[in-house]
């Protein structure tokens, strides 16, 4: 990953033509990959650490600030929560959280639909995302059954800015189509997310 981004980024600042970087690719997770995640996931660090992003969410839903700063994202169809690369994240765990949100969601039965990293150019900036796109599992329905939705499609991002971490964020989106169930509760989802309580003990 390193050298490529090495790669892009002297064709982005030592090319004459100065073109606009703007390319998408799949990424495929090794099987080892994923054991060390959910290692990790199950350790100390990883077990305090999902604890003081919980502990930041919910308390950021009353006016107080934590670390790592969380943001708040809600709409009509939409919510999640975005948080910015800030202590106690190190890379390492900034990308195993990443990782551990998608192992989270797939736990709760979801498809992953894709995973893939897009650089592009943005106002001088060369802007890397890595991002997971989750739906409901397929299923037969009978005759006028609504279709569940769950908690809705989610999409999990990791956002790094000149080859430096910025943000994760997790969102969900909701269909309002007369044949769906409406969603799961969200704060349902966090739990399971999270795997914390609301009150931010740890």
């Amino acid at each position: 990953m390193s050298n490529f981004l090495d790669d892009l980024f002297n064709k982005v600042f030592n090319s004459s033509e100065k073109a606009p970087v703007n390319h998408k690719e799949n990424i495929v997770q090794k099987g080892e990959d994923v054991a060390k995640v959910r290692d990790w996931m199950n350790s100390t660090e990883g077990r305090e650490l999902f604890g003081r992003v919980s502990k930041s969410y919910y308390f950021k839903t009353i006016q107080i600030e934590e670390r790592p700063q969380t943001h708040i994202l809600d709409s009509k169809y939409a919510r999640g929560f975005a948080i910015t690369y800030d202590d106690p994240l190190d890379e390492q765990t900034f990308s195993l959280l990443f990782l551990a949100f998608a192992q989270r969601v797939l736990a709760l039965g979801y498809r992953q639909v894709s995973f893939d990293r897009k650089m592009e150019e943005v106002n001088d900036q060369v802007k890397v995302t890595e991002k997971f796109y989750f739906k409901p599992p397929l299923k037969i329905l009978a005759k006028n059954e609504l279709i569940s939705q769950l908690y809705g499609n989610i999409s999990i991002e990791k956002i790094n800015v000149n080859n430096q971490p910025n943000y994760l964020k997790v969102l969900v989106t909701f269909y309002s189509d007369r044949l769906y169930l409406d969603p799961e509760p969200f704060d349902q989802f966090l739990d399971h997310l999270f795997e914390a309580t609301h009150d931010g003990q740890n």
